[in-house]
C-alpha cells in the first residue's frame, strides 16, 4: 500500500513500487503530490508546474513499461496453459488412434468386444478398473449383457495388475492374448453376472436401458448423485460411482458401456467422461461393422430356403469339431436325416408346397435340438445334424424326439388317401468310436440311414459294425 500524500524535500523523487504487481507510486517533492498508477484504474496526473510535467512523463513511461511486463507475464501463462492443453489433446488423439487401429484388426464380434473392454481398462488405455458391455438384441426388445472385464476383489485386482507390470504387457500384447485367455475372461465372476443380465428395453428397466433409449450419458460420480439412483442391476454389479455411455451405430444405439473404479475408488473426472464418450462413438461403429460382417457370413453359410447351415458350412464345421475332438478326447455325434415321401409330396402338391414343407421341417429341427448342435441342410431333402459332447444313447433320445415332432407336424397334411405324410429316417454314427476321419464318419451315418429306410422309414438307426 502506498504512503499517504505529504510534503517531501524539494528536488527529490521517490519511486515506490508496491509488493502487489500493478501498483506504482510516484512522489514529487516540488508540490508534494503523490500519484498512484494502477493497472486497472489510472488516475490523471495533476500538473502544477514544469517539474510535475517532467514527472508526469516519467510516470507514464514507467506505467507503459509495467503494463508491457504484466501483459508479457499473462501471455507466458496463457502460452504455457495452451501448450499443456495441446499436449493433453495430442495424447488423447493418439490413444483413440491406437485403439481404433486395434479395433480394425478384426471383424469377429467377441474379439471386437474384448478389444473395447481392454482399451477401457488397461493403463495404456483409459485406465478404469472395470468395464461392462451390453447390446440390444436383434428385435430390439431386450438389452443383454455380452462381456465384462475387471476384478471382483482387491486381491484379484492387484494380482492381475502385478502380472501386467511384471510381464510388461502393453495394450497391443493384451489384445493379442485374447485367444489364450478367452476362457479366463468368459469364466470370470463379473463376466458371468453381466452375461446373466437381460433387461426389457423400456424406461422402467433402469439406467442401462435409459442410456440406450435416450442415447445419452448417465453418470454418478459423487455420493450425492449415487444416492438418488435406485437400480437393482447396478446394485447386483456393485457399481458405486460410475459412468454409462451409449454405443452408437450410424442410425441407432446398439448398446451401453458401463465403467467404474470399484477397487481404487479413483474419482471419475469430466475429462475422463469426455474421452470415454469419444471412445464409445468409435466402439459403436466397430460393433456395427462386426454385426454386418457376422450377418454377411451367416448369409454366405446358410441355405436361403430353410435358413439352416448349408453344405459348405457343414463340411468345414465337422472338420473343425473332429480336430477339436482329437485334441480334447471328446465325442461327436453325426446324424444323417432323409425326409420320407417328399418326392410324392412335391409331385402331388407342387414345388411351392414342398418349399413350405422344408421350411416347416427346418423350424421343427431348430426347436428340437440343443443350442450347441449344428443343424444343416445337406442337399435336397437330406439334412445333417452335428452334436458335440454327447454319446450315442443320448443322441438317440434327442433324434427320436425330433422324429416324433415331425410325424406329429405332418400327420394331417394330405390331399387324399394315396399321399403318405412326411416323416424322417435317421442314421447315427459317432466319433471316435465308429470312425476317426470325417469321410468315414459320414459314410457310417449314411449306412445307418439306409438301414432305417430299409426297415420301413420313419425310424432312427444307430450304426453298429453288424450293419
Amino acid at each position: 500500500m502506498s504512503e499517504p500524500i505529504g510534503r517531501r524535500p524539494k528536488g527529490e523523487l521517490f519511486l515506490l513500487i508496491s509488493k502487489n504487481v500493478g501498483h506504482e507510486v510516484v512522489k514529487n517533492a516540488c508540490c508534494g503530490i503523490s500519484l498512484t498508477l494502477q493497472k486497472e484504474n489510472l488516475r490523471p496526473w495533476e500538473s502544477c508546474c514544469q517539474s510535475c510535467k517532467r514527472y508526469e512523463k516519467i510516470a507514464i513511461s514507467l506505467d507503459n513499461i509495467l503494463t508491457r511486463y504484466i501483459i508479457g507475464l499473462t501471455m507466458k501463462d496463457d502460452i504455457k496453459k495452451a501448450q499443456g492443453e495441446l499436449k493433453k489433446t495430442k495424447a488423447e488423439l493418439w490413444l483413440l488412434h491406437e485403439i481404433s487401429n486395434a479395433m480394425r484388426t478384426t471383424l469377429n464380434l467377441p474379439e471386437v468386444l474384448y478389444i473395447i473392454l481392454s482399451a477401457v481398462t488397461s493403463q495404456e488405455g483409459l485406465g478404469f478398473n472395470r468395464a461392462m458391455l451390453f447390446l440390444v438384441n436383434k428385435d430390439r426388445t431386450m438389452l443383454e449383457g455380452e462381456m465384462a472385464i475387471g476384478p471382483t476383489t482387491a486381491k484379484e485386482a492387484f494380482q492381475t495388475w502385478k502380472k501386467i507390470e511384471d510381464e510388461n504387457l502393453s495394450f497391443d500384447k493384451i489384445v493379442d492374448m485374447f485367444h489364450r485367455i478367452e476362457s479366463h475372461v468368459t469364466k470370470s465372476p463379473l463376466n458371468n453376472i453381466v452375461k446373466e443380465t437381460r433387461l426389457p428395453l423400456n424406461e422402467n428397466s433402469g439406467i442401462l436401458t435409459m442410456c440406450v433409449l435416450e442415447g445419452m450419458n448417465f453418470e454418478a460420480t459423487t455420493e450425492a448423485s449415487r444416492k438418488k439412483i435406485k437400480d437393482p442391476t447396478l446394485k447386483r454389479l456393485k457399481s458405486e460411482h460410475f459412468v454409462c455411455v451409449p454405443l452408437k451405430g450410424k442410425h441407432e444405439v446398439l448398446g451401453a458401456l458401463l465403467v467404474d473404479n470399484k477397487i481404487t475408488k479413483k474419482a471419475i473426472t469430466k475429462d475422463d467422461t469426455r474421452v470415454l464418450t469419444m471412445f464409445a462413438d468409435q466402439a459403436g461403429l466397430a460393433i456395427e461393422n462386426a454385426h454386418l460382417y457376422e450377418e454377411t457370413k451367416f448369409q454366405a453359410h446358410t441355405d436361403s430356403l430353410t435358413r439352416l447351415w448349408n453344405h459348405g458350412y457343414f463340411q468345414n464345421a465337422l472338420s473343425g469339431l473332429i480336430k477339436n475332438g482329437q485334441e480334447q478326447k471328446s465325442q461327436i455325434i453325426l446324424a444323417m436325416i432323409d425326409l420320407d415321401n417328399f418326392k410324392a409330396y412335391n409331385d402331388v402338391l407342387g414345388h411351392q408346397k414342398g418349399d413350405v414343407a422344408l421350411r416347416e421341417i427346418a423350424s421343427v429341427f431348430r426347436k428340437s435340438m440343443r443350442g450347441e448342435d449344428l443343424v444343416c441342410r445337406y442337399g435336397g431333402e437330406e439334412f445333417a445334424i452335428i452334436m458335440p459332447g454327447i454319446n450315442k444313447k443320448i443322441a438317440f433320445k434327442i433324434i427320436e424326439r425330433l422324429r416324433a415332432a415331425v410325424e406329429k407336424k405332418f400327420q394331417k397334411i394330405k390331399k387324399d388317401n394315396s399321399l403318405k405324410p412326411l416323416t424322417v429316417s435317421t442314421g447315427i454314427a459317432s466319433f471316435p468310436n465308429d470312425a476317426q476321419e470325417k469321410h468315414d464318419l459320414i459314410k457310417k451315418a449314411d449306412e445307418a440311414l439306409y438301414k432305417a429306410k430299409d426297415q420301413g422309414k420313419n425310424k432312427t438307426v444307430v450304426y453298429t459294425q453288424e450293419l
